[in-house]
């Protein structure tokens, strides 16, 4: 009888050993997967908001973003960044509420009528997203303030904020506008992350000089955007990862994704905008400009270019671009 309990306890004790090593290894695969998730969503929160992308991911925007746009478009921007950048301009320095150097560079004519303030889009500088449309606004009586992006370029800062906080950044600038340029009518001008920051902006209580805005290819809000980014670019899933992704947007720029939006100021604004947007874009899509157009409560302008890709608008169809930003500024200029 003793021998028959204690071979059953030899036969329990390693079933209970199996079992343990079982539970054992699938706790350590479970943590396994909870620490790649976790870095998945860490490297999809960097690749949005950090001054430094991830390289994994850098290689694969840079590709679709060329893809996007065509290599001759890309090679275009670049000779025309590059002129820009060769161009004398007095650079501009000046602290945000937050205590973030922020850069500019001012760009002056010989009689101007207008000045326009010009913010770039997300992981680009000011050169590239202006360098084409650069000698239209010179010569168009425009002085123009180009400015760097906080967590991007020469401005301080290790985050962008998508808008959200780069919305009190364009208030800043305007007032430095205000108080430092002649009384000419101010335009706010933004290009993808930029027009989202121009829009964003524009229920604030800004100087009264600003007469109006331009918005191209701005996205909704920093939720729907990063959601159709990590679908369409990067392709990992975003849905189940949004509750963390959040949290570690709020620990670097206090906001969570969906804290602010466009459409949350356009409903507010009393700022005329001039919407655009190209078909072919597939970064931000188009549907966004749409979405953006139907919230603004202020007089407004909606120009789609057909075939253009993103940022491409003026490229494509630049007399038609031209003709439609000075009617803007004739409208809304007084």
């Amino acid at each position: 009888m003793y021998d028959i309990f204690e071979k059953t306890g030899d036969i329990m004790k390693k079933r209970t050993e199996r079992l343990i090593f079982g539970i054992g290894s699938v706790a350590a695969a479970t943590t396994a997967a909870v620490l790649a998730t976790s870095k998945i969503t860490k490297t999809l929160v960097d690749t949005a908001l950090a001054r430094e992308q991830p390289q994994k991911t850098k290689r694969i925007t840079n590709t679709q973003i060329d893809k996007f746009i065509g290599q001759d478009v890309t090679n275009s921007i670049s000779e025309y960044s590059q002129k820009l950048e060769a161009i004398p301009m007095r650079d501009v320095e000046i602290t945000a509420d937050d205590g973030t150097k922020l850069v500019g560079h001012y760009y002056p004519c010989e009689n101007p009528e207008r000045i326009i303030l010009a913010m770039h889009g997300w992981r680009s500088k000011w050169s590239k997203d202006f360098g084409t449309s650069a000698d239209f606004m010179h010569n168009s009586n425009c002085d123009v303030l180009f400015i760097e992006q906080r967590g991007q370029g020469n401005s301080g800062g290790d985050y962008m904020g998508f808008g959200m906080t780069e919305r009190f950044d364009c208030k800043n600038w305007v007032e430095w506008l205000a108080e430092n340029t002649e009384n000419l009518p101010i335009f706010l001008l933004g290009v993808s992350m930029g027009a989202a920051t121009v829009m964003m902006a524009s229920d604030l209580e800004l100087d009264k000089r600003v007469k109006g805005i331009i918005a191209d290819c701005g996205y909704t809000s920093a939720n729907k955007i990063f959601r159709h980014v990590a679908k369409n670019t990067l392709h990992v899933p975003y849905s189940i990862k949004s509750g963390e992704i959040d949290s570690l947007c709020e620990e670097r720029i206090n906001y969570k994704t969906d804290d602010w939006s466009t459409t949350d100021s356009l409903k507010n604004t009393t700022i005329p905008v001039l919407f655009i947007h190209g078909t072919a874009d597939t970064f931000v899509p188009v549907e966004m400009t749409y979405e953006n157009y139907m919230a603004c409560a202020s007089p407004k302008k909606l120009l789609i270019v057909p075939g253009a890709a993103h940022g491409c608008s003026y490229a494509v169809e630049k007399d038609n671009y031209e003709k439609t930003v000075l009617e803007f500024f004739s409208t809304y200029g007084n």
